[in-house]
């Protein structure tokens, strides 16, 4: 029996896997490349859901985590003192913008969204939180309630009581066409008609990503969430900045994406990345509002000694190798090459750094083509490099490598992108 049919034998059917029949074993791992269980070599450009930040076998970060592991202590609970933990919080506070931060440990990007939820509602002592259409926040009972995104909602019962935004999209829907100045407008209005009609008046807090992931890498200008927080203070209500995808400089810009909108925020959740594929998430937010959870918690494997030994050398590690600065310029290189592409299947190209979403419709129009995408989503396999889907129609390519991709590891993919996309347009003309 094969791996595949096994895997099938036992886990849930909507676990999804790739490549269907052709599904992908991956053993073993270096730099920016990685090799399957039939010996194929290939580039990655999604880095395990861009949570494998740093790349694959990296010195600093395993011989963090052997050291820790060496001591015997893998484990203790937060009722003692860790003092790994300790030190990534110091310089997690320190680098998060917000004034006497405080900052609790999660296993994940789901979690940490459910804790500031929890924290959210607690300190408004309301259960209102706004949320954006096409967003993704997780998926346990409360992060569900706050996914705009019908593919990963999979329930509609909800602890909370949920008002939506609309998205940034703009090949579709209300925002569609908009310049940058017109959106802005437009999203500010959206908010107060939104306050104005649907709520009770007393909303706890707005849930956004700065770059909506899985849904297709779709960002507002600019400034959007700064339009959003003035019309917020008029009311009391929090901002969270959901930085599970955007943090660590990937935006190339900023180091939090939240930093493109001239704002700060109440509270940042934060995962994927920071543990290169060891299990570590959470919260960074101010006192007051961390504070306000009224009966004793914690997290009892978050944060534990091994997954902060990892998270303070990827920190350290993209700190002292400027990896928000690469993101910037081999960013820049993939997004100048993409964009200069003439294809009619391509209908836009958007992103910031190296977080880049490609999406396909069919030729003169914004119809989604979500068979196009995943013929060169498979072309990309065959030369040689992974890359992710997602977008609400399943038309979009998610583009999300190591930070520490090289210039010619950018121009390399870039070739195999191209020559992809050129496939399957020629092939869509002719079918």
């Amino acid at each position: 029996m094969s791996l595949l049919d096994r895997h099938r034998a036992v886990m849930p059917g909507w676990m999804p896997v790739y490549y269907g029949d052709d599904a992908l074993e991956i053993v073993s791992g270096s730099g920016r490349r990685v090799t399957d269980a039939g010996g194929r070599t290939y580039l990655d450009f999604f880095g395990g859901v861009l949570t494998t930040m740093i790349g694959y076998d990296v010195a600093e970060i395993s011989d963090a985590v052997r050291a820790q592991i060496g001591t015997g202590v893998a484990h203790t609970s937060t009722l003692y003192l860790i003092r790994q933990q300790v030190e990534l919080a110091e310089k997690i506070a320190r680098l998060s913008g917000i004034p006497d931060a405080r900052v609790f440990f999660t296993n994940s990007g789901t979690e940490a969204n459910e804790s500031a939820l929890l924290m959210a509602t607690n300190v408004r002592r309301s259960n209102q939180i706004l949320a954006i259409k096409n967003s993704y926040h997780g998926r346990t009972f409360a992060t569900m309630a706050v996914t705009g995104h019908r593919s990963w909602s999979s329930s509609s019962l909800s602890p909370l009581s949920v008002n939506w935004l609309a998205s940034a999209d703009r090949l579709r829907g209300r925002m569609a066409g908009l310049n940058d100045a017109d959106l802005l407008d437009a999203a500010v209005d959206d908010l107060r008609e939104v306050l104005a009609t649907v709520t009770a008046g007393d909303v706890a807090a707005l849930i956004a990503e700065p770059v909506q992931g899985v849904g297709g890498f779709v960002h507002g200008p600019d400034g959007l969430l700064g339009a959003y927080r003035k019309v917020l203070a008029e009311h009391g209500i929090l901002l969270i900045a959901d930085e599970v995808q955007t943090g660590w400089g990937r935006t190339g810009d900023h180091f939090w994406g939240y930093q493109a909108h001239g704002v700060t925020p109440d509270l940042i959740t934060f995962a994927k990345g920071i543990g290169n594929g060891f299990a570590l998430g959470g919260v960074v937010g101010r006192a007051e509002v961390m504070n306000a959870v009224p009966a004793v918690s914690f997290s009892t494997f978050g944060g534990n000694p091994v997954s902060a030994a990892a998270g303070n050398a990827v920190l350290d590690y993209v700190l002292d190798h400027d990896l928000q600065g690469n993101a910037r310029r081999v960013g820049g290189i993939l997004l100048g090459g993409l964009r200069a592409l003439s294809y009619g299947i391509l209908a836009e190209v958007r992103g910031r750094g190296l977080m880049i979403g490609l999406e396909f419709v069919r030729p003169g129009t914004t119809e989604p083509d979500p068979a196009v995408t995943l013929r060169v989503f498979d072309l990309c396999r065959e030369g040689g490099l992974l890359v992710g889907k997602g977008g609400l129609y399943g038309n979009v390519l998610r583009i999300g490598p190591p930070l520490t991709l090289t210039e010619d590891e950018a121009r390399e993919g870039l070739a195999i992108l191209s020559g992809a996309i050129a496939t399957a347009d020629a092939e869509s003309r002719i079918a």
